[in-house]
C-alpha cells in the first residue's frame, strides 16, 4: 500500500483519542459537582451503548444535536432508576461537553505512529464530533500540528459514512481517492464510506466488530507500520 498512498485521514473518538476514557473522567467530574449519587461503572454500563444508539440516529439524521445530548442521559437515569430532573439533566449535558476536551488521555501509540507517519505523508482528520469540542481535544491533547485538514461533520452538514464528507475531505487535501487511505474504529462509518468513495481503508477494530474482508484489519495503531 505504502508506494501509491500520499495522504491518511485518520477518525479522531475511538481512534487516537481515548474517548472511553476521557468521557468515564469527565462524569466523574461533573457528578461530583451536581451532587449526583450514582456508581460511576453501572452507569457507564448502560449509557455507552445509549449513547452508540442515539449516535446513530444522529448520524442518520433523525434526531438533533440537542435531542443526542440530553436523551442519552435521561434514558440512562431512567433505565438506572435515578431520579434526575430535566433542568439538572439538560445542565449535565452542557457540563460534559464543556469538561470532556479536558481530559486528553490518547490511546496506546497514537504518539509514535502520528511520528512515524508525519515525516512521509499528509496527515487529516475526518470526525463526525461536533466542531467546538473536536477542535478543543486535538489542541489540549497537542497533536493538532500533525493534521493539515480536519473536517468534521458540522462543517460537510453531513455524517460519515455519506459520501459529501469524504469527498470535501479529498478537495480541501486536492488529493484523489486512491491516493488515501481512511483510518478509523467504525466499520460502517469510516470504511465503508471511505471505499465508497475509492478511497483505501484500515479498520482499526476498537470495538470487536465482526470480523470483515472489505478492508485491512488491525488491533493496534502500531500494525500501520505494516501498510505504510
Amino acid at each position: 500500500m505504502k508506494s501509491f498512498i500520499t495522504d491518511v485521514f485518520f477518525d479522531l473518538d475511538h481512534t487516537l483519542w481515548d474517548f472511553e476514557k476521557n468521557s468515564a473522567l469527565t462524569f466523574r467530574k461533573i457528578f461530583l459537582d451536581n451532587s449526583i449519587n450514582i456508581e460511576l461503572a453501572g452507569f457507564l454500563e448502560v449509557y455507552i451503548p445509549k449513547n452508540l444508539e442515539y449516535w446513530k440516529l444522529y448520524r442518520e439524521e433523525k434526531i438533533t444535536k440537542e435531542k443526542l445530548r440530553f436523551f442519552r442521559l435521561k434514558d440512562t437515569f431512567d433505565i438506572l432508576g435515578c431520579v434526575v430532573n430535566d433542568e439538572t439533566i439538560y445542565k449535565l449535558a452542557d457540563e460534559y461537553i464543556e469538561n470532556l476536551p479536558q481530559n486528553n488521555f490518547l490511546l496506546n501509540g497514537t504518539l509514535e505512529i502520528l511520528n512515524y507517519l508525519k515525516p512521509n505523508y499528509h496527515l487529516h482528520i475526518i470526525t463526525n464530533g461536533f466542531e467546538e469540542v473536536q477542535k478543543s481535544k486535538l489542541n489540549n491533547s497537542q497533536i493538532d500540528h500533525y493534521f493539515t485538514h480536519v473536517i468534521n461533520s458540522e462543517m460537510a452538514g453531513v455524517k460519515k459514512p455519506n459520501p459529501v464528507i469524504f469527498e470535501l475531505a479529498l478537495n480541501k487535501a486536492c488529493v484523489p481517492a486512491q491516493q488515501t487511505v481512511m483510518i478509523g474504529d467504525s466499520f460502517e462509518e469510516d470504511i465503508i464510506g471511505a471505499k465508497n468513495m475509492g478511497m483505501n481503508a484500515i479498520h482499526f477494530n476498537t470495538k470487536n466488530e465482526a470480523p470483515h474482508n472489505q478492508s485491512i484489519v488491525i488491533n493496534s495503531l502500531l500494525e500501520i507500520k505494516h501498510y505504510l
